[in-house]
C-alpha cells in the first residue's frame, strides 16, 4: 500500500514538473512586440556643416540617424539658384552624397532643397522639408519673397506651376533666358524664395510644358507682376494672376464622324417632366439640314395647338428647341411629323410621333437669394454658377444682393467675374501690352440649393 502511494505521489510531481517547464518555455518564446517607428530620420552630420561660409567644395555628404532612402526625387528638389549642370544626388544605406558638377557663382547663397524626397526604408517616415545651405562668400543671405499664384480665368490654384525670380529686370528676360531662381507651389497656391541677396528682381509664373524654364509661348500658361520686388521688403501681398493668353489651335483634320443611317431625337425631359424655366429640346443625332416649324406642335389634352411657342434650331443644328410659358403641373403632347426634319442626307424621321409630358411643379423648386460682402460693382461683375463642370447660369451683378424666385435642386460653385471692360466675357493678360488679365473669385463653399425652400447666403469676397 505504502509503495502505491509513494508511486502515484512521484507520477503527481512529475506531471507538475513536466507542466512548469512547457509554461517556462511559452513564456520564453512569446514576442515582446514594440512601439511603431513613427519618428521622421534626422541629420546627424553634414560634411561641410550646414550654411557653410567661403564654400569652395565640389562634394557633400549627409549622415542620418538611420537607413533612408530618396523618392521622386526630380519631382520634389528645388536648387537655387538654378545651376546650368544639376547635381548627382545619391543615396546609400544612412548617407547622401551630393555631387556638384556645376560652377559656383561667387559671394552667392545656394539652397538646396529636398522637399518631401527623403524618408526611411523600414516605415517610409518623411523628412519634410529639408534644405542645405551654403554660401560662396562671407554671409548666408537672409532675405525672402513669397506670395500666391491663383488661375485668373477660375480662381482656382493649379500646383503644378513654377514662380520664376530674375535679376535681369528686362521685360525680355523672362522670354530669351533661365531664371536665377525658380520656386514651386504647395497646395494652396503659395510660394516662397528663402535665402535671396538684397536685390530688385521681376516675378513671373509659368506652367512650364516644354522644360526650357521660359515663357516662349502664348499657349502656356504664365503670369506677370506690373512692379519690381526688392527682397528686403516684406510684402506678404503678391498675387500673380496666370492665364493663358491663346489656346491651342485643335484645328487638326480629324476624321469625320459617319452619319447614322436612321434620324433619331431624344427629348431632354427628367423623369418624363418638363423643366418649367426652360426650353423642350430634341436632341438630334445627325445634323438637320431642313426644319418645316409649322410640322412640330405642342398641344393640351384636347390636342388644342399651343400657339405661343417659339420654335429654333442651334448652331450645331444637332438641337431643336421648344419654348412657351409653361404651366406648373401640366400635361401637354409633343407631336412631329415624319417630314418635319430631314438631315444632310436627305433622311427623315420614321414615323410620326406624338410624345406625352407633364410639366413640373412649383414645389420642386426653391427660391435663392444671395447677399455678396466686399462686391464692387464697378468692375461689372458676372456671377457664374456651375454645376460640377458645366456653367449653368451667367448673371451679371448690379446691386449687392441676388435673388431669383425659382431654381431647380443643385449644388452649386459660385465664381465671380470681374468683367472691367464689360464685354460680356473672361479676357486674358497680354504681356508685351502690360495687360493683366481679368480676374475670377471662386467661393470656396458651394451653394445648395433645396426644392420648395427659401435658401439665403451670405457671400463674402
Amino acid at each position: 500500500m505504502a509503495r502505491y502511494l509513494l508511486n502515484i505521489f512521484i507520477g503527481a510531481l512529475i506531471f507538475q514538473l513536466v507542466g512548469y517547464f512547457i509554461a517556462g518555455c511559452a513564456q520564453i518564446g512569446a514576442p515582446t512586440g514594440g512601439p511603431r517607428d513613427t519618428l521622421a530620420p534626422i541629420v546627424v552630420k553634414a560634411n561641410p556643416e550646414n550654411k557653410k561660409t567661403n564654400f569652395n567644395y565640389n562634394k557633400i555628404v549627409l549622415d542620418f540617424n538611420e537607413y533612408i532612402e530618396l523618392q521622386d526625387l526630380s519631382a520634389n528638389l528645388s536648387i537655387s539658384p538654378l545651376p546650368k549642370l544639376n547635381p548627382l544626388i545619391s543615396s546609400n544605406l544612412k548617407t547622401i552624397t551630393i555631387k556638384l558638377k556645376d560652377s559656383l557663382l561667387p559671394n552667392t547663397t545656394y539652397n538646396i532643397d529636398f522637399g518631401n524626397s527623403i524618408k526611411d526604408i523600414n516605415e517610409g517616415n518623411v523628412y519634410k522639408g529639408f534644405a542645405y545651405q551654403f554660401s560662396t562668400g562671407n554671409s548666408v543671405d537672409s532675405f525672402s519673397i513669397q506670395g500666391k499664384v491663383v488661375l485668373a480665368e477660375t480662381g482656382k490654384v493649379d500646383s503644378t506651376l513654377i514662380v520664376l525670380l530674375y535679376k535681369n529686370l528686362h521685360d525680355s528676360a523672362v522670354k530669351i533666358q533661365r531664371p536665377n531662381y525658380i520656386s514651386k507651389l504647395d497646395g494652396s497656391g503659395n510660394f516662397k524664395f528663402s535665402y535671396l541677396p538684397n536685390q530688385n528682381f521681376n516675378v513671373y509664373v509659368l506652367k512650364d510644358g516644354d522644360g526650357n524654364k521660359f515663357y516662349n509661348s502664348p499657349t502656356e500658361v504664365f503670369g506677370f507682376l506690373n512692379k519690381i520686388v526688392n527682397s528686403t521688403k516684406t510684402d506678404s501681398d503678391i498675387t500673380l494672376f496666370a492665364y493663358k493668353e491663346k489656346n491651342e489651335n485643335n484645328a487638326i483634320a480629324t476624321t469625320p464622324q459617319k452619319k447614322e443611317k436612321e434620324l433619331k431625337y431624344i427629348l431632354n425631359l427628367n423623369n418624363g417632366k418638363q423643366d418649367l424655366l426652360m426650353p423642350l429640346t430634341l436632341n438630334f443625332n445627325n445634323p438637320i439640314q431642313t426644319l418645316l416649324a409649322d410640322s412640330i406642335f405642342i398641344t393640351d389634352t384636347n390636342y388644342h395647338t399651343i400657339a405661343a411657342v417659339s420654335t429654333q434650331i442651334d448652331s450645331s443644328r444637332k438641337q431643336i428647341l421648344l419654348d412657351t410659358k409653361w404651366l406648373p403641373e401640366t400635361i401637354y403632347y409633343l407631336l412631329i411629323t415624319a417630314n418635319a426634319v430631314k438631315d444632310s442626307s436627305g433622311l427623315a424621321l420614321s414615323k410620326t410621333d406624338t410624345i406625352k409630358f407633364v410639366t413640373k411643379s412649383k414645389d420642386d423648386y426653391g427660391s435663392v437669394k444671395l447677399n455678396f460682402s466686399h462686391l464692387d460693382t464697378t468692375k461689372h461683375p458676372i456671377m457664374l454658377l456651375f454645376e460640377g463642370d458645366q456653367l449653368k447660369y451667367k448673371i451679371p451683378l448690379t446691386t449687392n444682393s441676388w435673388f431669383k424666385n425659382m431654381m431647380l435642386p443643385a449644388e452649386l460653385e459660385i465664381r465671380i467675374l470681374y468683367d472691367e471692360n464689360n464685354n460680356g466675357q473672361w479676357d486674358p493678360g497680354n504681356y508685351s501690352q502690360k495687360i493683366q488679365p481679368e480676374k475670377v473669385i471662386a467661393i470656396p463653399n458651394k451653394m445648395t440649393i433645396k426644392a420648395n425652400w427659401e435658401n439665403e447666403n451670405d457671400i463674402v469676397l
